[in-house]
Order: C-alpha cells, then sequence, then structure tokens
C-alpha cells in the first residue's frame, strides 16, 4: 500500500482520540431517562408501560435499514463490494455515537444530564441516515479516514439545523423530506463538490458492476422497501397519524415500484430491465410521501405521489446526473440529487399543499394535534375549547394555513443553504493532503483498503475501455447510480 494512503496510524489515531472523548462526555453528560432508571421504578410501576415496548420496534427496523439495507445497497460496484458495505458499518456506527451526545444536549438535556433512552437512539440513527446518505455522493473516491472526519463534522451540523428549524421556524415534516433527505443530499453534493476529479467524467475501469454485486444491492433495495413505513412513521404522533404515515409509504413504495419497471422498459434501447433502475427508483415514492406522510392527504394522492418522485428519479438518473458531472463540477457518484434531492423538493411541496387545504371539516379538532403550530395560543378562549375535546392539547402559535405553509418554504431554503455550505467547508476539510485520499487510479477498488482473499478479480487493473466496460455492466454509472 502507498504510505499516502496507509491506515496503520491514521485510522487508529483518530478512532482512539474519538473514544476518549466519548468517555470524558459520556461520563460527564450521560444518564438514564426515566423509563431505564431502576431507581424510578416501584411496586405501582406497570412494566408494560415502559416507552421500550413503544420505541424499540422501530429502532429495531431502522437498524436493519442503515446496517443492512444501506449496505447492501452500496455495495454495488464489482471491485469494491468490500468498501461499501464495511465503510458503511463503520460509519455508522461512528455517526450513532457521535449523534447520542450531539443531538442529546439539543433534545434530552435538562437537569445537567442527557437522559438516555430507546428513543435517543431512534433518533440518532435518524441522523445517521443524513450522513449515509451523503456518503453515497463521495462513494468510491474517499477513504475511511475521509468518512469519519465527514461525519465527525456532519452531525454537530445537522443537529443544530434540526434544533433551528424545529425550535424557531417550527414546521411539518414527519418523515423527514426537508430535514433528512435535503439536508443529506445538498450537503453532499457540497462535498462533492469540492472533491471534484476531472478524469472520472471519463469513466474509470473499475466503475462497473457485476451479477453478484447487483445481487447483493438489490437485496439491500429490498430491505430498505421493506422497513421504510417504520422509518417514515417512527417518530409521528402515535394513534392515526401513524396508522396514516405506515399506508401512505406502503402505498407511495408500491406505486413508484412498478413505475420504475414501466420506465426501465420503456427507455431501455432493448426493451429490458436495467437493474439500477430497480435498486433505487423503486424506492423514490418512500421519500416523496414524507412531509406529508401523517396528513389527511388521502390514499390516492399517495399514489400519484409515488408516481410522481419515481419519474422524477428516473429522469434524473438519466439526464440530470451527467449534466450535473459534465457542466457542474459535481460527481454525484449514487445519484443522491436524484432519490434524496429531486424526490426531497415534490415532497416538501407535496406538505405545504397539504397544509393549504386542511381543514376542521376533514380533521376534526384533531388538526391542532397534527398542525400543532395552529393550534390557538395561551389564553386563547378556543384553546380552551378543544382542550374540552382533546385533552392535553398543547397551546399553539395561532397560525394561519398560509403561515404555516410560508414558514415551511423558509425551513426548505434555510435547509438547503445551511447543509450546502456546510459540504462545502466539510469538503475542504477533508480534502487536506493528510486524509489519506485515493489517487484516480485507485479509485472504486477494495485492494487500497483491505487485505483482499486470493480469489479477488485482480484482472481489473488492465485499462478497460469504455465500450468494454459498458458489456461488463448493465449500467453507466455515470448516468445511473446506487443509493439510498
Amino acid at each position: 500500500m502507498n504510505t499516502s494512503t496507509s491506515l496503520r496510524v491514521r485510522l487508529p489515531v483518530l478512532v482512539l482520540v474519538f473514544e476518549v472523548v466519548m468517555i470524558i462526555l459520556f461520563s460527564l453528560f450521560v444518564t438514564y431517562d426515566d423509563n431505564a432508571n431502576a431507581r424510578l421504578q416501584n411496586n405501582e410501576t406497570n412494566p408494560m408501560e415502559n416507552s421500550l415496548y413503544r420505541d424499540y420496534p422501530y429502532f429495531a427496523d431502522v437498524q436493519v435499514m442503515i446496517f443492512v439495507g444501506f449496505g447492501c445497497l452500496l455495495a454495488f460496484f464489482r471491485f469494491y463490494g468490500f468498501s461499501g458495505m464495511i465503510f458503511n458499518f463503520l460509519t455508522a456506527t461512528f455517526a450513532i455515537q457521535w449523534a447520542i451526545v450531539i443531538q442529546g444536549f439539543f433534545q434530552f438535556y435538562y437537569d445537567g444530564k442527557i437522559h438516555l433512552g430507546v428513543i435517543n437512539l431512534l433518533n440518532a440513527e435518524f441522523a445517521c441516515a443524513v450522513v449515509l446518505i451523503s456518503f453515497g455522493a463521495v462513494i468510491g473516491k474517499t477513504s475511511p479516514v475521509q468518512l469519519l472526519v465527514m461525519a465527525l463534522l456532519e452531525i454537530p451540523m445537522f443537529s443544530v439545523v434540526e434544533w433551528a428549524v424545529l425550535k424557531y421556524i417550527r414546521i411539518n415534516d414527519a418523515g423527514g423530506s426537508i430535514l433528512i433527505h435535503l439536508f443529506a443530499c445538498y450537503f453532499g453534493l457540497g462535498v462533492t463538490f469540492v472533491l471534484y476529479r476531472p478524469s472520472l467524467n471519463k469513466g474509470h475501469s473499475k466503475e462497473i458492476t457485476s451479477y453478484q454485486s447487483d445481487i447483493l444491492s438489490v437485496m439491500g433495495t429490498l430491505f430498505l422497501w421493506v422497513f421504510w413505513p417504520s422509518f417514515n412513521s417512527a417518530l409521528t404522533l402515535k394513534g392515526d397519524d401513524q396508522h396514516r404515515a405506515i399506508l401512505h409509504t406502503f402505498i407511495g413504495l408500491s406505486s413508484s415500484t412498478i413505475t420504475a419497471f414501466a420506465l426501465s422498459a420503456v427507455f431501455n434501447k432493448r426493451g429490458k430491465l436495467t437493474m439500477a433502475d430497480i435498486q433505487n427508483v423503486t424506492l423514490a415514492g418512500g421519500v416523496t410521501v414524507g412531509a406529508s406522510v401523517d396528513m389527511m392527504i388521502s390514499p390516492v394522492a399517495a399514489y400519484v405521489l409515488g408516481i410522481m418522485g419515481c419519474t422524477a428519479c428516473f429522469f434524473g438518473y438519466r439526464y440530470l446526473t451527467p449534466f450535473m458531472a459534465r457542466h457542474m463540477r459535481i460527481q454525484d457518484q449514487c445519484g443522491i440529487h436524484n432519490l434524496h434531492g429531486l424526490t426531497g423538493l415534490i415532497s416538501s411541496t407535496a406538505g405545504i399543499c397539504g397544509i393549504l387545504l386542511a381543514t376542521e371539516e376533514t380533521y376534526g379538532p384533531s388538526m391542532y394535534q397534527i398542525f400543532s403550530h395552529r393550534a390557538p395560543p395561551a389564553g386563547d378562549p378556543k384553546l380552551l375549547e378543544l382542550q374540552k375535546l382533546i385533552p392535553g392539547l398543547k397551546p399553539g402559535l395561532g397560525r394561519s394555513a398560509q403561515e404555516q405553509a410560508l414558514y415551511q418554504v423558509a425551513a426548505i431554503f434555510a435547509t438547503i443553504a445551511a447543509s450546502a455550505v456546510g459540504g462545502l467547508l466539510t469538503g475542504m476539510v477533508i480534502k487536506l493532503p493528510f486524509m489519506a485520499s485515493p489517487s484516480d487510479k485507485d479509485c472504486f477498488d477494495d485492494d487500497l483498503f483491505f487485505d483482499v482473499p486470493s480469489d479477488f478479480d485482480r484482472g481489473h487493473q488492465a485499462l478497460i475501455s469504455y465500450d468494454e466496460k459498458s458489456q461488463m455492466s448493465s449500467i453507466d454509472t455515470k448516468e445511473v447510480s446506487k443509493s439510498v
């Protein structure tokens, strides 16, 4: 291995420093929350009312998405399977630990401590998903050291933006279309803009898939597809809101899936299916319904949103990704702008429409629970009337539908701007020469950072022409890519 990319010193030092910091922070600030604290349990405590039984099923589902779904999906390159899956594993565990502390200070800090429960882990996994989506933009051309530093910087930036948007702008974003998908997308694009490699626009001899890698990648798609309803509904209000979120997500995913098959066959010159479309475009509906997933948008709207998201995602892979690489210096390796950016914008627009169309006639008094910022403020006589119908209803801000829609728009622009700037700054940091960045020649190659087994195909060392590469792979990764 070239000494400039050796992990012998860089990775252990980074991990050791991080672990020392984590030990200090955990010892000083982290304690159990009320549901995990034995001292607060007594003979009147009903164990089955513990929040564990409410939160753990969603935590487990998102765990599968993070480690198995993302991991398999990112193992699509023929010579980069180890790196795609294992760097996902490493980055995810690193990011979740870091998010527990950073998000803890913003969301779960009181009485001088971060109070830790399963809900903290669930929130940390959503923050981790942000990092892994951004990772998709730079896969194949970054070292594990660069990825860990990216996670180290992205988690605090995301946590600050999330806190500011939810505390001061105050929006509805149950499925995370704005705060997760848009933030992750434009942060990743900012990073890859700084890491631009002109030679990769011409293609790379190792930037290809194989029969086995495509099968592994589509397994990741299936795991993500199956568990996406949990991802979108985990943080919604319990009861009918969560019920609608699951229904809408499944309907959106279903319509985007069959649309993806149809588009793939129509636009393939030989009338065949393309694996890249199946692996990525089928998931678009899960993102597109996100911002309105708990609203009374109707099942048909969820179905149409799935079709719209799939169509935008498909044509984005086909035309927008190569255009951005050639003319905007943005090499979106996995096409995250299509699966998370375009669909996130469609979803955000649908959420705004859902807010504008929401009436008491459709929702009843529960409208002021779902759209909590539209609830009457404290002291308003209408609040007292509503509290008789919905005990426990909290005072809101008294916003009109139009006012809340404008705040949603403000949140979209603020999130995109903050994430893009954060991505640019992070890209400048991880571009520093001591970050073990691979050379252009060594991109998309497991052999650079792994002891590969004897049956690893080193025949890829020979340069392969673009035409030969097209015959070996079902995709041109400049036009399509694999990401969640």
